[in-house]
């Protein structure tokens, strides 16, 4: 069976862990937290770069989210949740890097200004909403009047890209801007994945908590 090792409010792992849904895949979850699980000998033997998730398929063992993701895809294609044509495919694979390489960095700011961590000066604060700004709008000129953001299905572009996306209103980004986007992540809300998945208060308020502990450790 399946094993993923996954911190329950991570974007990485979310998407490991929707994908396996929507898939209907038999799997294991083995929940981690960042106050040494990743550190212990067992799990440094599946990634020496002690990062989440890690998905282990008998004596495999993969990390970094977009790698298992391909992986998932490529051993279980049914339901296909990449594009057959190749402008499909491409387009899925874009919007997945900007999300990574331009959106996740953008917001960094925000979520450690959200979860209590640091208070951003003005200036600071408004570049990040700037950059977040720039992907949006490309977003939602993307999107078209397609109910997903490449197509009329589900694809690993939505759960890259909206996983993090339906969570900026918590950073205090608004997406009233972006009527596609709202419609969009309003649609992705309502799948049984995506509910499943959805972090819990308490789950958050326990992230803050372990993190506010090992950011005191640091500074001591």
């Amino acid at each position: 069976m399946l094993k993923l090792y996954h911190l329950p409010i991570s974007f990485n792992s979310r998407r490991v862990w929707i994908a396996l849904l929507e898939k209907g895949l038999s799997f294991e979850l083995v929940p981690m937290k960042l106050d040494g699980d990743q550190l212990t000998p067992n799990f440094l033997a599946l990634n020496p770069f002690h990062h989440i998730p890690v998905l282990v398929d008998g004596e495999f063992s993969l990390f970094e989210s977009l790698a298992i993701l391909d992986y998932l895809e490529a051993k279980y294609p049914n339901p296909a949740l990449v594009p057959s044509d190749p402008q499909g495919l491409g387009t899925v694979k874009m919007i997945n890097l900007v999300t990574l390489n331009e959106l996740l960095p953008a917001t960094t700011p925000l979520i450690r200004q959200s979860m209590g961590f640091v208070t951003l000066d003005e200036s600071t604060q408004s570049q990040a909403q700037e950059k977040v700004a720039t992907v949006l709008k490309f977003f939602e000129q993307s999107m078209g009047d397609r109910s997903y953001i490449v197509g009329h299905s589900l694809t690993l572009g939505d759960i890259v890209a909206g996983t993090i996306v339906g969570f900026l209103p918590q950073m205090g980004v608004s997406l009233s801007p972006y009527p596609q986007l709202t419609a969009w992540i309003e649609q992705l809300s309502q799948r049984e994945s995506w509910q499943e998945t959805e972090p819990q208060p308490e789950q958050i308020a326990e992230f803050k908590e372990t993190m506010k502990k090992l950011m005191a450790q640091r500074t001591s």
